[in-house]
C-alpha cells in the first residue's frame, strides 16, 4: 500500500501564534531603534524563514541592520517563552483531526518557518510530537516556497508526490506544494485570504476542520 502523507504548516494552520509573532517582531525593531512595522505587514510574512521575513519588512535597510533584527527577534521570542507569556493555542479541532488521521494510517509531517527549537516546544506543549513522522524547519532548509522541506518529508516517509498533500494558510505554502508537485490544500483561518491561496495553487480552501478532513482524504 502506498504511503499517504499529510504535511502541515504550523503558525496559522495548527496554532494561532499571531500575537507572539507580532509582539516579538515589533519589540525587535524597537531594540535597534527602528520604527516597528504595522502588525498587518508582519502577519503577511508569517511562514517565511526569519531572515527572509525580516528582509521583506526591511527592503531598504542594510543587511547588517536586518541581521540585528533577526537576532533580536530570536531573543524576544525566546524570552516570552521562558517567561511564560507566549500563547500559541491550537486551532479548535486540530488535535482531534491529527489523531484521526494518524489512526487512519496517514503519515504526518510539519514544514514550517519556525526553528527546530520552536517547533519542538510547540509540539511538546500540545502533546502532539508522537503523531508526526517527519519534521522540517527553516533551520535546515531554504525558506518557503522552495520545495526542499516537502521533498525531504517525502524522502523520510517514502511517500510519492501523488500521495502527498500540503496543508497551509499562506501563499508560500501553496507555492511550495506546487513546486514539489504535491496537492495544495489551503485553510481559511490563517494569515492569507482564501482567494490568494487559490490563485497560488490551492485545489480548495477549507472553512472548518470537517471540510479539511474531507479535502485531505481527497473528497472535496
Amino acid at each position: 500500500m502506498s504511503v499517504r502523507l499529510a504535511v502541515f504548516d504550523c503558525d496559522g494552520t495548527l496554532i494561532d501564534g499571531q500575537a507572539g509573532v507580532v509582539n516579538a517582531m515589533r519589540r525587535a525593531f524597537g531594540r535597534i531603534g527602528a520604527p516597528p512595522p504595522d502588525p498587518r505587514d508582519i502577519r503577511r510574512i508569517v511562514g517565511l524563514s526569519l531572515p527572509q521575513a525580516v528582509r521583506q519588512l526591511m527592503m531598504e535597510a542594510e543587511e547588517a541592520q536586518r541581521l540585528q533584527v533577526v537576532e533580536a527577534y530570536k531573543e524576544e521570542f525566546r524570552r516570552s517563552r521562558e517567561e511564560g507569556t507566549l500563547r500559541e493555542p491550537l486551532y479548535e479541532g486540530i488535535s482531534a483531526l491529527l489523531h484521526r488521521l494518524h489512526g487512519d494510517g496517514w503519515a504526518l509531517g510539519v514544514a514550517t518557518g519556525k526553528s527546530d527549537r520552536g517547533l519542538a516546544s510547540t509540539l511538546a506543549t500540545h502533546s502532539l510530537a508522537d503523531l508526526f513522522s517527519t519534521l522540517h524547519t527553516a533551520d535546515r532548509h531554504p525558506s518557503k516556497p522552495h520545495p526542499s522541506m516537502l521533498q525531504a518529508a517525502m524522502e523520510d516517509t517514502l511517500a510519492r508526490p501523488a500521495g502527498t498533500c500540503m496543508i497551509g494558510d499562506t501563499v508560500f505554502d501553496m507555492e511550495m506544494a506546487k513546486a514539489a508537485n504535491v496537492r495544495a490544500i489551503g485553510v481559511s483561518w490563517g494569515y492569507h485570504e482564501p482567494d490568494e491561496l487559490r490563485a497560488a495553487g490551492a485545489v480548495a480552501v477549507a472553512q472548518d476542520m470537517a471540510e479539511l478532513e474531507e479535502l485531505i482524504d481527497g473528497n472535496p
